[in-house]
C-alpha cells in the first residue's frame, strides 16, 4: 500500500496545471513585389524536455515526501513557467512582463500604449516591444488590438533580422497570427494592413511567380485597409510603393504575369505619386522614404524642378529606420546624376 501511495504522489507531480501555449507557425504566401522579411521560430518542442527534466528532479528528491500538496503545486507551476520562458529563448521575463494593479481592460490599454511606444523607438526598443507582447500572449491572445500589434512586432523583428531564415520565420509567424485574427475580425483595418505587409515580407526573396501572386494579395488587403480606415497615411504609403514597383516591372515579370493571370497587375508612376502625396496631405513629413519616392516619381515624369524640391524636403527629415537610411543613400545617388 505504501508503494501505491508513493506512485500516486509521483503521478500528481507530473500533471501540468495548464496546457502549453502553441507557438510554432506554418504556412506562407506572398504579396509585395519587393519588401523585407525574418524571425525565429519559437517551437515548443524543446520545452518538452524542459518539463521532463524539471519534474524528474522533483520526483527523486528524497525530501519531497514531507512536502504538502500546496508546496508541490507551487513548485510545479514554477517549473512550467521556467520551461516556457526557456523554450521562447527570451530575455529575463521580469524585464518585459507587463504587470498592472488594475482591471484586465485597463491593463490591456496600458500594455498597448507601451507596445506602441516601443514600436516607435529604436531597434532595441522594437525588440523589447516584441518580447513584451510575446510574454503577455497567454493573457490577451483573444483580443483583436493585441493580436495585430503582435503581428506588427513580428514585422519589426523581420526588418531587424539579418539572417534570411530568421526573416522568413518572423514574417510567417506574424502572418499566421493575422490569419487567425481575420477569421474573427474581418473589418479590422490594421489586421488587413499588417497582413499585407507580412505577406510582402515573405515574398521578398521568392521567385518572380510567387512575388506576382503575392502582389495581388497585397493589393487586396491594402485596398481593404484604406476602405476601412481612409485617413491612415501608412496604408497610402504602402499602396504608393506597390504602384511604383508595379509601374517598373521588367519585361520578364510582365511576361510571367500575363502567362499566369488574365488581368496582370497594372499601375503607373502617376498612381504612385498620388498615393505618396496623399500621405503628405494626411501627415506632413510622415517619412523620409516617402518624400524620396515623391522625388523619384517627379523625376520619372520629367519634372526635375519638383524632384529637386522634394529631394531637399526629404533631406530635412532624420533617418529613423533602415528604410530611411536606404533612402538617404538613394538621395546621394540622385544628386550625383
Amino acid at each position: 500500500r505504501s508503494h501505491l501511495e508513493e506512485t500516486q504522489k509521483v503521478a500528481r507531480r507530473r500533471r501540468f496545471p495548464f496546457p502549453r501555449e502553441r507557438s510554432d507557425s506554418t504556412g506562407s504566401s506572398s504579396i509585395y513585389f519587393t519588401a523585407s522579411s525574418g524571425a525565429t521560430n519559437t517551437d515548443d518542442g524543446e520545452s518538452e524536455g524542459g518539463y521532463t527534466t524539471a519534474n524528474a528532479e522533483s520526483d527523486y528528491d528524497r525530501e519531497s515526501e514531507r512536502e504538502t500538496e500546496e508546496e508541490e503545486d507551487e513548485v510545479s507551476c514554477e517549473t512550467v513557467r521556467t520551461a516556457r520562458r526557456d523554450s521562447l529563448d527570451l530575455t529575463n521575463e521580469d524585464e518585459t512582463q507587463f504587470v498592472v494593479d488594475s482591471s484586465p481592460e485597463e491593463g490591456l490599454g496600458q500594455l498597448l500604449q507601451q507596445a506602441d511606444r516601443l514600436h516607435g523607438g529604436d531597434e532595441q526598443e522594437k525588440s523589447e516591444g516584441f518580447q513584451l507582447l510575446l510574454n503577455n500572449k497567454l493573457a490577451y491572445a483573444d483580443q483583436k488590438d493585441f493580436l495585430w500589434r503582435l503581428a506588427r512586432a513580428h514585422s519589426d523583428m523581420c526588418r531587424l533580422a539579418e539572417d534570411m531564415d530568421e526573416k522568413r520565420s518572423y514574417a510567417s509567424e506574424g502572418k499566421e497570427e493575422l490569419e487567425i485574427a481575420l477569421q474573427k475580425w474581418d473589418q479590422c483595418a490594421e489586421c488587413h494592413q499588417w497582413y499585407a505587409v507580412l505577406c510582402g515580407q515573405l515574398a521578398e526573396h521568392e521567385s518572380i511567380q510567387k512575388r506576382i501572386q503575392a502582389g495581388y494579395v497585397f493589393k487586396e488587403h491594402i485596398d481593404k485597409a484604406i476602405e476601412l480606415q481612409p485617413e491612415d497615411p501608412e496604408s497610402y504609403y504602402l499602396l504608393g510603393r506597390w504602384c511604383y514597383q508595379v509601374s517598373h516591372l521588367g519585361w520578364l515579370e510582365k511576361k510571367t504575369a500575363s502567362a499566369l493571370f488574365e488581368a496582370p497587375p497594372t499601375a503607373t508612376v502617376q498612381d504612385a505619386l498620388q498615393n505618396f502625396l496623399r500621405v503628405e496631405e494626411l501627415s506632413p513629413g510622415f517619412s523620409k522614404a516617402g518624400r524620396v519616392y515623391i522625388a523619384k516619381c517627379y523625376r520619372d515624369l520629367g519634372n526635375n524642378s519638383a524632384a529637386v524640391l522634394w529631394m531637399n524636403l526629404a533631406s530635412e527629415l532624420p533617418a529613423n529606420t533602415k528604410e530611411d537610411a536606404e533612402s538617404e543613400r538613394e538621395l546621394e545617388e540622385m544628386r550625383s546624376v
